[in-house]
């Protein structure tokens, strides 16, 4: 059977029609090959959100929105689509997200935990997140604050910074690069000697070690030398102590027993000290030596004779010089 031209251009028109159809259809957020719920939510605002946005659950989308429209009361209310295969809990929150940094909004739907399930046509929970901007927005605000006052401190720091503290802060700096220079090569020079002695230490630490280890090994000899050393300390500081204390008590006995002799006028001393005639004779005798030394000084010749022939008798005779 032969199908004339006419037929051929009805048929494509038709199926272009149809297909036309099924597009505007879908681009208007409507399945025709699938069986779809529908849920709706009331919105103050929706910027940025329209007709065909995806519905998600955790990035994953689960339908559409269908269909928006303003309520006398001033708010949007918002048809979705969702595939019958996904149960959405009674208190499940339908909220607008933004979805890219240019204003692009999305339905996220946050899942509740009821075991009560929403039906089609239910009125789901709405609830709107600030875009990014919106978010970024009091950040950026603090921010400009931030750098004002950088700016103003920088131009404070860079008033106050003059010629002579730039030389002076570039003279601390050389300084210091000095400074490094000189500690690395005493760094290096102690390096070669810790080198060139690294024997030595070697040996020196071997040394010690030895003797630690003897201090090991006899350390219950040691223990034992200490304690007999201890002992024996105590008991010599014991005796010293004891012997000393007897001979300090004997001998504070004997200058007390003196000193009572003194006391009861015994004694030169105690005469001296309690016998008022003693002292009254030999203060008379001192005066008596007083005046003879002066007689003496004065008249020499009263009491020495010298002659050099030898002195004469009481006739005047000279007597011979005795061998």
């Amino acid at each position: 059977m032969k199908i004339s031209n006419e037929t051929k251009v009805g048929i494509l028109a038709t199926v272009a029609i149809a297909v036309l159809i099924i597009g505007y259809s879908f681009l208007k957020g409507n399945d025709v090959f699938t069986s779809e719920n529908k849920f709706y939510a009331s919105y103050d605002r929706v910027d940025g959100l329209s007709v065909s946005k995806p519905v998600m659950v955790n990035g994953y989308q689960i339908g559409r929105v269908s269909k928006m429209s303003l309520q006398p009361n001033g708010e949007i209310l918002t048809e979705f689509k969702i595939n019958q295969d996904y149960a959405i809990p009674a208190n499940t929150i339908a909220r607008i997200a933004s979805t890219d940094l240019l204003g692009g909004k999305a339905i996220v739907f946050e899942l509740g935990d009821s075991k009560d399930y929403a039906q089609d046509g239910d009125t789901l929970r709405a609830n709107i997140q600030r875009n990014i901007l919106e978010q970024v927005e009091p950040v950026q605000k603090k921010a400009e604050a931030v750098v004002a006052v950088l700016d103003s401190v920088l131009s404070s720091i860079n008033n106050t910074i003059n010629a002579d503290f730039q030389r002076n802060f570039n003279r601390s700096i050389a300084s210091i690069a000095n400074t490094l220079n000189t500690l690395e090569h005493t760094t290096a020079q102690v390096d070669a000697i810790v080198g060139t002695q690294r024997t030595k230490l070697s040996n020196i630490l071997s040394n010690v070690e030895s003797i630690s280890a003897n201090f090991k090994n006899n350390g219950e000899r040691i223990t034992s030398i200490l304690t007999n050393m201890e002992s024996v300390t105590d008991q010599v500081a014991k005796a010293n102590f004891q012997q000393t204390i007897q001979n300090a008590n004997a001998a504070v006995a004997d200058l007390q027993h003196i000193v009572d002799n003194i006391n009861n006028g015994k004694g030169s001393v105690g005469l001296l000290l309690n016998d008022e005639e003693l002292y009254n004779n030999l203060n008379n005798a001192s005066k008596n030596l007083d005046c003879l030394m002066i007689d003496l000084r004065e008249h020499p010749s009263r009491y020495v004779h010298f002659s050099v022939f030898g002195k004469k008798d009481k006739d005047g005779k000279e007597e011979s010089k005795k061998k």
